[in-house]
């Protein structure tokens, strides 16, 4: 009988073993403290400040990684997006987080996936056009603006759309108080470190480093105490996705866009249509 109650307390025990907790953190670097000016900084191993660039980021997804861990995570893995990928240095990443990168051909099926319960940026700048944004930008630099199903967004709402496809709920960001503001508008309550503040496209205030880090940390801790809290931004179908182009002659996004299927409306505005996000998002980005 001792037996017998020890085997199914085993099995008990076996069917409430939590959840695995993946988180993915995307990456940017437009967004990070002490980032002002592209070609200074942004430009990988080009920009005379290039090296200090690396290190500015790769602290900031170290102290997030430290944050989501202490929160509840059990497995971090770090999509670096900035110009394609390839940019962080592996040896100096945090020891418990997993690098994904190389030039995807598909990021959507190896970056976006049903295994992941959230979703964080670190370094996120904001839309085209926002307000005193540093650096910010949607994109290509020839995108003015886009927007799904009437909802402007950038970079940060196409991957929360991108991610709630597959049900994961975007729960922090880091960047510019721009970037803050249109996650918070997106998503209100969600996590925002605000490492930074613009005066204009490329000048603004920052905040000490060790300081803008621990903001990090406690942003990413506090987002995986939340957890439960968050759900997968949805859209209603059918999905429509605009991208309107500051010019089109010689544009290369103007042949790009045309060539992958968009409707040409006026104003230099190109549209996908689709059942669901994933499928105006492949069309747009021909993947």
């Amino acid at each position: 009988m001792t037996l017998i109650a020890l085997v199914l307390s085993a099995v008990s025990a076996l069917g409430q073993a939590p959840k695995p907790r993946k988180v993915l953190i995307e990456t940017d670097l437009e967004g990070v403290d002490g980032i002002y000016a592209f070609e200074l900084q942004c430009v990988p191993w080009k920009s005379p400040r290039w090296a200090e660039s690396q290190k500015l980021l790769t602290d900031e997804i170290n102290a997030a990684v430290d944050g989501l861990l202490e929160g509840g995570a059990t497995d971090v893995t770090v999509l670096d997006s900035h110009t394609g990928s390839g940019i962080l240095p592996l040896m100096d990443l945090h020891p418990k987080a997993k690098l994904m990168v190389g030039f995807h051909s598909l990021p959507l099926s190896v970056a976006f996936n049903d295994s992941y319960s959230a979703l964080i940026f670190i370094g996120r700048h904001a839309m085209a056009g926002a307000d005193k944004g540093i650096l910010a930008h949607t994109e290509s630099l020839d995108w003015r603006q886009e927007s799904v199903n009437g909802i402007p967004i950038g970079e940060f709402g196409d991957r929360v759309f991108l991610a709630a496809a597959f049900g994961t709920p975007t729960i922090m960001v880091s960047g510019d108080t721009a970037a803050c503001q249109e996650a918070e508008t997106l998503i209100p309550g969600i996590e925002c470190a605000a490492v930074k503040s613009g005066f204009n496209a490329t000048s603004g205030i920052m905040l000490p480093h060790k300081e803008a880090c621990a903001l990090i940390h406690d942003k990413a801790r506090r987002a995986m105490e939340r957890l439960p809290e968050f759900k997968p931004k949805q859209l209603t179908p059918p999905v429509e996705l605009k991208i309107q182009l500051s010019h089109a002659l010689g544009a290369d996004d103007y042949r790009t866009l045309l060539t992958n299927g968009a409707e040409q409306l006026p104003d230099w505005t190109f549209a996908f249509h689709g059942k669901d996000f994933v499928e105006v998002w492949r069309k747009c980005h021909g993947r």
